[in-house]
């Protein structure tokens, strides 16, 4: 997979990234992808797939999330087409969340 490069220099990966911490759980202060919750993001021409993951099968979130992450995704520029995966292997635990994340949640 390429990581193509958008017109304001970014690459396309990078600012879908950047787009995907712009979602929130929203029982939990952090963003998504601090949280540990985006497994990949890959960047093939204007095509992306991206692998994620909820805090558990029964996140009260499941049926609005996995929607606003495509969307996001899907309005930065250079993405022509996103495809979502949920994913339930491996499961999410706390110590998938980046330093930031634990630092935030006070779990130093």
């Amino acid at each position: 997979m390429q990581n193509e490069t958008s017109e304001t220099g970014t690459s396309v990966r990078d600012a879908v990234i950047e787009a995907l911490k712009t979602v929130y759980d929203p029982e939990i202060p952090v963003d998504i992808y601090e949280l540990g919750l985006i497994y990949a993001v890959e960047v093939d021409g204007g095509a992306v797939q991206i692998r994620m993951t909820l805090t558990s099968p029964m996140c009260p979130v499941a049926e609005t999330l996995p929607p606003e992450v495509e969307a996001k995704a899907r309005a930065v520029p250079g993405v022509a087409d996103v495809n979502l995966e949920l994913v339930w292997e491996p499961p999410w635990n706390p110590g998938m969340m980046s330093d930031a994340a634990r630092l935030e949640l006070g779990m130093d």
